[in-house]
């Protein structure tokens, strides 16, 4: 069986390598807008089916990932911040309170399709706009929604409480994508 991972995230690539898994780096140009009045719990799955809606012939010995990562704080969308004001606006309404952290996968064969959502609780500190600032131009988070990555210094520093999993934060539930890859191809020594 061949994995096709159509991310290029550097943190994906890093955590399916990590789960053991051999693949091939897939490139799916698609534009990814969500539909007007979609819940906030069904759109990183909405998201991660499009891509692979979007990717062209699957071969009977591959089987493509797709993943979308979506934070929501207090019924809002936190997409990729677009600049450093963005960023520390969003940073700024995360501190001091809990949000939730949506990863949807998609695992697709030429036959079947599977997507599934994990979510998680996070709690941050207070964050002061002195540690926004220094934490935005130290680590320039722009290419992560919420405006933040839970690996790196504001992640260590500043999240008090986690209620599920550390990799569906990061961007891949990890968990999931291994049994869902388990059944398609059981993991032998």
């Amino acid at each position: 069986m061949k994995i096709l991972l159509a991310s290029q995230s550097p943190r994906r690539k890093e955590l399916l390598s990590s789960l053991g898994f051999d693949f091939e780096v897939v490139k799916i140009d698609c534009e990814e807008i969500l539909p007007d009045h979609i819940k906030i719990e069904d759109a990183a799955a909405y998201l991660s089916e499009l891509k692979a809606n979007a990717f062209g012939n699957i071969q009977n010995n591959e089987v493509l990932l797709t993943a979308d990562t979506v934070v929501a704080n207090e019924n809002q969308f936190l997409g990729k911040p677009k600049d450093e004001t963005e960023a520390k606006k969003m940073l700024q309404s995360l501190s001091g309170k809990t949000h939730q952290v949506y990863t949807g996968i998609t695992i697709k064969t030429s036959d079947k399709s599977i997507t599934q959502t994990d979510v998680a609780d996070v709690e941050f500190d207070k964050i002061s706009d002195q540690e926004i600032d220094f934490y935005i131009k130290k680590y320039r988070p722009f290419d992560k929604a919420g405006a933040y990555g839970i690996q790196e210094w504001l992640g260590m520093a500043k999240i008090k409480k986690i209620n599920g999993s550390f990799y569906t934060i990061m961007g891949l539930p990890t968990h999931l994508v291994y049994k869902r890859l388990q059944e398609l191809s059981p993991f032998s020594k």
